[in-house]
């Protein structure tokens, strides 16, 4: 479903009914105007990007990532420019001079969409409408079709729903119809003095609804998974889009995950075995964060992300060879703050560092991690990330604590614990039991020496 606010035809009925063509609703006002572009192409966009004065360092990078995102959601830049915003109009976000001339620029290169690089309300989305006479697509609407094209599971496709029709339902009245033609209350589907913006929000919210429930029962599953796996040690990467998480989690397990160049790739939490010998030690893929991610998003993929607010270790991966190296790092932990996961340890792992001249001098990396210790490698460098391995899981079992416990040869549960989810440093077999030293997560390790009836610290 793709959204930008284009007008639906004005013969196209509002469903009175549950017959599902609020569905084809929808799709009519999200399909690309065929008339303007051919649809195996996408829309020709001009891509419009607005920056504080504050931020003007970082204007071209800006820019340079919302024409990605346009690509990345299957549409083509036929051009783009940066535009200082002192302050935002009420009305049209950018004042209307400006918008008449953005958008004559943007006829002359063939432009059939103006998007915004900017969060607009569904006002300022149709009074920009008018007032370039362009249909008008923000960059929450983009995130969210770069999101959709992603979407693979059938968790993403909720999350993506949900967030999709979320940004919707206040949009309504620019649908393009009669939405406040009244009628009474004799037929089934529509209530008395219902207008027909007010049946298809009731509409929506009933689809709202469905999806919220189909996503609350994967959370239930997903909280019976997490508790199956609650006593092994969690490491999340995290970082922003693009970073190579995705390689760098290929390289560590196997993993074998799609990891092509392109925003994100991964929207779906995938966690494999880091290391079984020593307790099981999960490492996870995260979706990746973007400077100004849309709310609704970071609301919907709350179930995704949680692996992050539960990880004993967030990997907080960079690609380095990224200008904006510097500011991802920034966004990336403010993300994280926002999450409720800031006070988690970290290890930064500055990736990508084949693309850096051999010459150009690397003494800049450390500054990049802060406080924080760091890895600088490459992905595909296997001795690089064998060591990363070693690094990881070092970390990990710093927190762990180490005990000597004797088990009887009939206490078969205490033993099965002990290789299922400890580290076995020793085992000396005796004529009654064995004599463990073992290393763990202290709460396992003291359930293990209670059960084991005998102990020796």
């Amino acid at each position: 479903m793709k959204f930008h606010s284009k007008p639906i035809a004005e013969h196209a009925e509002v469903p009175l009914g549950d017959d599902g063509r609020l569905e084809q609703l929808v799709e009519q006002w999200s399909e690309p105007t065929r008339a303007n572009t051919a649809p195996e192409r996408g829309n020709a966009c001009y891509v419009l990007s607005v920056y504080r004065r504050d931020a003007a360092a970082s204007a071209s990078a800006q820019l340079a990532e919302m024409t990605g995102l346009v690509e990345a959601q299957g549409d083509r830049v036929v051009g783009s420019e940066s535009q200082l915003l002192v302050r935002p109009d009420a009305r049209t976000y950018i004042r209307s001079g400006v918008a008449e001339r953005v958008s004559q620029r943007a006829r002359a290169c063939g432009a059939d969409m103006l998007v915004m690089d900017a969060e607009l309300s569904p006002s300022q989305t149709r009074n920009l409408e008018e007032a370039t006479g362009l249909p008008i697509c923000d960059r929450e609407a983009v995130i969210l079709n770069v999101f959709e094209r992603r979407a693979a599971t059938r968790r993403a496709r909720l999350q993506v729903q949900i967030a999709h029709l979320e940004y919707l339902r206040p949009r309504i009245r620019g649908l393009g119809l009669n939405m406040d033609q009244q009628t009474g209350g004799l037929t089934k589907a529509r209530g008395p003095g219902e207008t027909a913006s007010e049946l298809l929000a009731r509409q929506l919210d009933g689809r709202l609804a469905d999806l919220r429930r189909g996503l609350a029962h994967l959370k239930r599953s997903d909280q019976a998974q997490r508790q199956q796996r609650e006593n092994a040690a969690r490491v999340a990467l995290v970082g922003y889009t693009n970073a190579g998480k995705t390689s760098l989690m290929n390289a560590l397990t196997s993993a074998g995950l799609s990891a092509r160049d392109r925003p994100f790739e991964t929207l779906d939490t995938t966690s494999r075995s880091l290391a079984r010998h020593g307790g099981d030690v999960l490492l996870s893929d995260t979706v990746g964060f973007i400077r100004r991610l849309p709310e609704r998003l970071l609301a919907s993929f709350e179930s995704t992300l949680a692996e992050v607010c539960e990880a004993d270790l967030l990997v907080l991966v960079v690609d380095v060879f990224d200008p904006e190296a510097q500011e991802h790092l920034a966004t990336t932990r403010a993300m994280l703050d926002k999450l409720g996961a800031g006070h988690i340890r970290k290890l930064v792992v500055l990736n990508k560092l084949d693309r850096l001249p051999v010459d150009s001098g690397r003494e800049h990396l450390a500054a990049l991690s802060g406080s924080d210790p760091y890895v600088a490698l490459s992905a595909h460098d296997a001795d690089a990330v064998a060591a990363l391995r070693q690094r990881i899981l070092g970390l990990v079992r710093e927190q762990h604590s180490r005990r000597e416990i004797f088990v009887r040869y009939d206490a078969a549960a205490a033993m099965r614990r002990i290789y299922a989810q400890c580290r076995v440093l020793s085992a000396v077999a005796g004529p009654r039991g064995t004599q463990f030293i073992i290393e763990g997560k202290p709460e396992i390790v003291e359930e293990i020496a209670r059960a084991s009836r005998s102990v020796k610290s």
